[in-house]
């Protein structure tokens, strides 16, 4: 008489390799995620100006004005998809959009250096339409020279 050895089934899922892909995809993301700088590359001015006050937990809008004219907008702590390069009238209807949620809201101006006064005062006209009611210029902080 052959006995067939009948065996059970594993009622219980083996969880040790989706572990392992759960710890590489970590470790990936924590590599590529401080790579993503939203932010756009300009040489501000140097300057000997205070900083500004801003509160912990909301971040200004920033502006930037690169030297061809292009604006890029960065809406700090807002989720809107209109971060990065943005053209003038689209500026105006998502700037205004924010300041109706948040009047108090900081909006900074960036103009790279080499920037005419022209491109940096028709941003500012431009967040003055979208009623945006004060604007802030940043710059660099002027480097200290050692005394010898």
């Amino acid at each position: 008489m052959s006995r067939r050895s009948r065996r059970k089934a594993m009622s219980e899922i083996n969880v040790v390799p989706y572990i392992d892909v759960m710890l590489v995809l970590l470790i990936i993301f924590m590599v590529t995620a401080p790579m993503l700088n939203l932010g756009v590359e300009v040489e501000l001015p140097k300057a000997d100006a205070e900083p500004l006050e801003t509160e912990q937990n909301e971040e200004p809008m920033v502006l930037t004005v690169l030297e061809n004219g292009d604006l890029y907008l960065n809406a700090g702590g807002e989720t809107d998809a209109s971060s990065g390069l943005i053209d003038p009238e689209t500026l105006v209807q998502t700037v205004s959009a924010i300041v109706r949620r948040n009047p108090e809201i900081q909006v900074l101006v960036g103009g790279d250096q080499s920037v005419g006064y022209g491109k940096v005062y028709d941003a500012m006209v431009l967040l003055q339409k979208a009623g945006v009611q004060k604007v802030g210029l940043m710059s660099d902080p002027i480097a200290e020279t050692p005394e010898a």
